[in-house]
């Protein structure tokens, strides 16, 4: 993209560039515009409705076109600027960790709806990935600890970044650690979460570029069926959940009915299939049975 090209005023320059987005057939052209411009010149939503008229200087049109330039390949904004939002915090990733997304929000909030803000909690996330779950859940109920697991040692040192940052370190230790080979008989919680590698590995070389070229394969693979991690964590989770506690794993669309079959043959109660913002399935809850 030549940057010449680009308009010299914020309003302008904002139009201009959800022109280039929608020409790509991005599906979230305006917010990516204004992230791009929050980014490369310090500019909000506000600013860009308040002051259209602002002059956007050579350096920042250079910048703005090339970023704009590997978005339009594929490239996601988030990894573009090493940062992605998630439950209203920022958290850093980078290659070693996948790119949070909304849907996985939706864990945060079932817990939410599944307890009260001032109970003292012990949660396990298994898979911490960037730690989003897990550092979320404590920022919500700050009166509870936590463990996050992931075999990644790359992964456990963004998360421990992120935990310090968003001010719950605290509370949150993390250890390196197959599933749950990390874990003591000492170990038990009253809230597990994760969001686990669930796509069968057959469909990994037809998904979108920003997610085949930018996750790690270690947070997308899950085996020919997509369930080898769910099957790796049931048949040890049963010793580590207090009586009462819940367990919440985040699944792909097309899985409910497996993860219903398979907590039942591992002898956990199945509770719900909890569905996203475009009412598919996505999250499973299930709790302690009569193992």
């Amino acid at each position: 993209m030549d940057y010449a090209s680009l308009p010299d005023t914020l309003g302008e320059l904002y139009k201009a560039l959800i022109q280039v987005f929608n020409a790509a057939n991005t599906q979230t052209a305006a917010l990516d515009a204004r992230l791009i411009i929050q980014e490369r010149c310090g500019h909000s939503w506000s600013d860009i409705l308040a002051d259209p008229l602002k002059s956007i200087d050579e350096e920042e049109k250079k910048n703005i076109a090339r970023d704009a330039e590997l978005h339009i390949s594929g490239k996601p904004l988030s990894r573009i600027y090493g940062m992605r939002e998630f439950w209203g915090h920022p958290f850093s990733i980078n290659e070693h960790v996948l790119d949070p997304r909304p849907d996985t929000e939706l864990i945060i909030d079932i817990a939410r709806r599944r307890h009260k803000k001032d109970d003292r909690l012990r949660i396990l996330d298994i898979g911490t990935g960037s730690g989003c779950i897990l550092i979320s859940l404590l920022h919500e109920f700050p009166g509870s600890t936590g463990i996050g697991l992931d075999v990644s040692k790359d992964a456990l040192s963004i998360a421990k970044h992120n935990a310090d940052k968003i001010g719950v370190s605290d509370r949150a230790e993390f250890r390196e650690s197959n599933w749950l080979s990390a874990l003591t008989p000492e170990d038990d919680f009253d809230l597990v979460v994760s969001n686990p590698p669930y796509i069968r590995e057959s469909v990994i070389p037809d998904l979108e570029i920003n997610v085949k070229e930018f996750d790690p394969i270690l947070a997308l693979d899950g085996g020919k069926d997509g369930l080898q991690a769910y099957k790796e964590i049931f048949s040890s989770l049963s010793r580590h959940l207090k009586e009462g506690a819940i367990a919440l794993f985040e699944i792909g669309y097309d899985q409910g009915e497996d993860l219903m079959r398979l907590s039942r043959e591992s002898r956990f109660e199945f509770r719900n299939v909890h569905p996203d913002f475009a009412g598919l399935p996505r999250v499973v809850e299930i709790c302690r049975g009569d193992k």
